[in-house]
């Protein structure tokens, strides 16, 4: 297995979290980049600790602490230096160089996947795309031409890939992840529904869009739910806090 390690003086990543730093910190540093990159996007050249937590959701306390991490205390009355925040968080999560990506599976989500300008423009470069499917092999997607899997391994090796990408059917995707180890990738963003076995020193990310849906539907149900206890606070005798009380049928009101 190759490691990746970054360039000298910058913190060294070891089973996906960086030297040093708490694992929930790393989390959240993408997150914080992404509100940072909005606001240079505005032509905010600073901004105060309380402004950029509230773009990026969390409280100003545990941003401060986080970037503390980095070395970064901000300037008191002033805050934050938009672009050089922008360099260290991007420093520490290794995006001040490229990082080739091999995306296996071309269907649609793979197809929106390499078709995506947030890659390039974050540190990514779509090395290749692969799928096995005789009438996809061979077909354009945007500047890319679909190769056959049976070429991951050269692929891999000829632009030293970093990262894979699984986006295929759950039935193939744990030989897929199987290759791209045997391979040398360490790094593996999995899209298909499936849990990955992988050896210690291989670090997958799971996206499991159905997962994020369900917990969705968990939260409109809890506030369709609370609806009937905010029609009682109005005054509507016929509802009640909480669930709304069934009427009882003619046969359970005789056993009462």
């Amino acid at each position: 297995m190759h490691s990746n390690a970054m360039p000298s003086g910058d913190p060294v990543e070891v089973n996906g979290q960086a030297d040093g730093i708490p694992e929930a910190t790393v989390a959240r540093l993408p997150v914080y980049l992404r509100a940072l990159y909005g606001l240079a996007e505005r032509g905010i050249s600073t901004v105060a600790s309380e402004e950029l937590a509230a773009a990026a959701g969390v409280n100003s306390a545990k941003l401060r602490k986080d970037l503390s991490h980095l070395g970064s205390y901000g300037i008191r009355g002033v805050g934050y230096d938009v672009d050089y925040l922008v360099y260290q968080v991007s420093r520490t999560l290794g995006l001040t160089q490229d990082w080739p990506v091999v995306i296996v599976g071309a269907g649609n989500l793979g197809r929106a996947l390499a078709n995506y300008g947030g890659f390039v423009s974050r540190g990514f470069t779509i090395a290749a795309m692969l799928d096995c499917d005789a009438a996809i092999v061979g077909s354009r997607i945007g500047r890319l031409t679909v190769r056959h899997v049976d070429e991951l391994e050269a692929l891999v090796a000829r632009h030293k890939v970093a990262i894979g990408v699984i986006a295929t059917p759950a039935g193939s995707a744990q030989a897929v992840c199987d290759r791209f180890v045997s391979a040398g990738v360490t790094s593996i963003l999995n899209f298909a529904p499936l849990v990955l076995n992988v050896p210690e020193g291989v670090d997958v990310r799971k996206v499991d869009l159905s997962i994020e849906l369900q917990i969705l539907a968990f939260h409109a149900q809890r506030r369709s739910a609370a609806r009937p206890a905010d029609a009682a606070e109005h005054g509507n005798p016929g509802a009640s806090r909480g669930r709304s009380t069934p009427r009882a049928t003619p046969e359970l009101a005789a056993k009462g």
